[in-house]
């Protein structure tokens, strides 16, 4: 699976506790085990794929009858070791535990009853399952396929964005299996791929993935009031100028969650129909007074 942002592949790991050292080695592990069942227990006994080093892996197992777990780890090796160099230590090490326990799980689940023969229920439970693995793994500093590091590396030289580099990739491996598997598996393939991506994002994000608000009204008081009183969150007033008018605007500025965004537009639209908003999502929040307050 590759659905790693670029940002969360880059990012910097400095000094760590052990106990923030154990919650991530414990996770990790978590993650490939999920992701190992996922693809073990409904995918491959049902000749469904994943995409990137793993799809690739799972076609020429089938085509050499070797195990899974063993294509999976030597084809990511030298993914390794460039992670190593291009990204840091800590992330190659996560990398490389996730992929050695997705390895043994793999080998490990390989002669084992399967969950069902269904294959659309094979397909939407095994995506999912899935997608949380890798979600984990990367939520915690890691990665469980190579393909994010060879995007990267590629964009450097080619006119293709990360994004563009995968999706080229991962069309190559669908088309494949298309030819070995059936058009029908490489169908299926694809689905089980767009709903481990959505659920990667879920498990990476959460449910409580922050939001920024601003909002341009008139009656810019009542709704700071409203918002801090009805949604427990602090507010700022920023001050802008309308190009058009010249008029002095205040405008407010918040932090909500994902759960919150129906109500605070209800708090908008109850005080001042007319008022502007705007949200858009944040990929991180930290200091400031973020944290909810009681709301009596």
């Amino acid at each position: 699976m590759n659905s790693i942002p670029e940002q969360a592949l880059v990012q910097q790991h400095k000094g760590i506790t052990k106990t923030k050292l154990a919650k991530r080695i414990f996770f990790i592990i978590l993650g490939g085990i999920l992701m190992g069942v996922g693809i073990e227990e409904f995918l491959v006994p049902n000749k469904i794929l994943d995409g990137g080093i793993v799809g690739i892996s799972i076609i020429l197992s089938h085509l050499t009858g070797w195990r899974l777990g063993l294509f999976i780890f030597v084809l990511n090796i030298p993914f390794f070791f460039i992670g190593y160099k291009q990204i840091g230590k800590t992330f190659a090490l996560s990398t490389l535990l996730g992929i050695t326990v997705l390895s043994l799980t793999t080998s490990f689940l390989h002669d084992w009853p399967v969950f069902t023969e269904d294959l659309l229920l094979a397909t939407v439970f095994g995506g999912i399952v899935l997608g949380a693995g890798v979600g984990i793994v990367i939520r915690y500093g890691g990665s469980l396929d190579g393909t994010e590091i060879l995007a990267i590396l590629a964009n450097r030289r080619l006119p293709f964005s990360v994004g563009e580099v995968i999706m080229f990739f991962n069309i190559f491996i669908f088309g494949t299996a298309g030819f070995i598997f059936g058009w029908d598996r490489a169908m299926y393939s694809l689905l089980a791929y767009f709903i481990a991506f959505k659920t990667i994002d879920i498990v990476i994000a959460g449910l409580d993935e922050s939001k920024a608000a601003w909002i341009i009204s008139d009656q810019h008081k009542q709704i700071g009031e409203a918002i801090l009183a009805r949604l427990g969150r602090g507010v700022t007033y920023l001050t802008g100028e309308g190009a058009y008018t010249g008029d002095d605007k205040k405008v407010i500025f918040c932090v909500i969650t994902r759960l919150e965004e129906a109500k605070l537009k209800s708090i908008v639209e109850e005080l001042d129909e007319s008022a502007f908003l705007a949200v858009g999502n944040i990929a991180e929040v930290r200091g400031g007074r973020f944290k909810k307050r009681n709301i009596h």
